[in-house]
């Protein structure tokens, strides 16, 4: 120690738990800013200088940028003003805790859909991520487009439900990827669109289907939906695929 009360940056490092190479940064940035030594120019720091820290960690908690907490250390005092600014990182970290949720949660889906798949395309897997990040965008659109019951129905859908239509997917992908080319008559083709088609209803359920079948679909821009969610086929196997699928509803029809 360099005298009672005064402290070297190593003694005020281990004293705070914060590291010299911080503690460098913040002297050169004016946050806090330690008493030099007249001749060595070695820093020396005092308990005002422990106070001033630990105001500069309660304000990082909060949320407060380094150059925003610069300004609020020169403020004697608060009022209820500083409420404002509080309000406003408030609202910033509920979002960033939306959005580390999302992630979360898309994250135990893959985890999952990989364990039980063993290997998945990498466009097949990355169209399904996309999917789940614009969840709630796409779910903003429905509510735009005055689907407000049919929000409400998917938002009680599980994990398990959801999950289990990620894995339906992955599979269809799979098929579209190895019967590409054949005729889209084919009973392989058929049984593969077949099958998709009634996990996809089975998922929805049926009043959920009634209530997108009372749905004024001409009303809707149902390309910008689509563009919400890639799909991960090339143009020609897309087109390969609706052209099957149009064949299936033909059958099914008649």
């Amino acid at each position: 120690m360099i005298e009672s009360n005064k402290y070297s940056i190593g003694e005020f490092s281990k004293k705070t738990g914060i590291s010299i190479r911080t503690l460098h940064y913040y002297d050169e940035i004016g946050l806090l800013q330690p008493e030099k030594h007249p001749t060595s120019g070695h820093r020396i720091y005092h308990h005002q200088d422990i106070l001033t820290l630990q105001k500069v960690i309660s304000l990082k908690f909060l949320g407060y940028s380094l150059d925003k907490i610069i300004d609020l250390l020169q403020k004697p005092s608060f009022t209820v003003d500083l409420t404002d600014t509080l309000t406003l990182h408030l609202q910033a970290l509920e979002k960033e805790k939306e959005r580390i949720e999302q992630s979360m949660t898309a994250i135990k889906r893959v985890i999952k859909l990989l364990k039980d798949e063993g290997e998945v395309d990498g466009a097949i897997l990355f169209s399904l991520i996309h999917g789940m990040q614009t969840e709630s965008i796409q779910t903003k659109w429905m509510e735009r487009h005055k689907l407000t019951e049919v929000v409400e129905e998917l938002t009680m859908k599980t994990e398990e439900e959801k999950t289990t239509l990620d894995q339906t997917f992955v599979q269809m992908a799979k098929e579209v990827k190895k019967l590409y080319g054949q005729s889209v008559e084919d009973p392989k083709v058929q049984n593969m669109i077949r099958e998709y088609i009634e996990a996809s209803f089975e998922f929805l359920g049926e009043e959920l289907i009634q209530k997108l079948a009372d749905v004024d679909m001409e009303e809707l821009d149902i390309q910008e939906l689509e563009e919400m969610s890639p799909s991960p086929f090339t143009e020609d196997e897309q087109k390969w695929l609706n052209q099957a699928m149009e064949y299936y509803m033909k059958q099914t029809e008649s």
